[in-house]
């Protein structure tokens, strides 16, 4: 998915259906909608769905548990990190740049 496009979407009332599992957890995160965003990752078992499991937890308050999830992504903290601009690294990482 176009990055633009993806950030169009998120004045939309709905995911977009052409949203892969990343981008629909972040769009559901931006949404407001933490536990969906969750559940999508948290089905996941690969480096991108635990970077975003650590994002979330993260923005949660629980920093132990995104500590964690870091570590299984082979990441690192981002503690001096706002969390608007680990979402939008995460976004920019999974759309394609025009």
């Amino acid at each position: 998915m176009r990055h633009q496009d993806f950030l169009e979407s998120l004045s939309a009332d709905h995911c977009p259906v052409d949203a892969d599992s990343y981008l629909q957890a972040l769009w559901y995160d931006a949404y407001g909608d933490w536990d969906a965003a969750h559940c999508i990752v948290q089905a996941m078992h690969d480096c991108m769905a635990a970077r975003i499991h650590a994002y979330l937890h993260r923005k949660e308050g629980d920093d132990w548990n995104s500590r964690y999830w870091h570590r299984v992504a082979g990441s690192d903290f981002p503690a001096a990190m706002s969390l608007q601009d680990e979402w939008h690294m995460l976004v920019r990482e999974n759309t394609v740049q025009p």
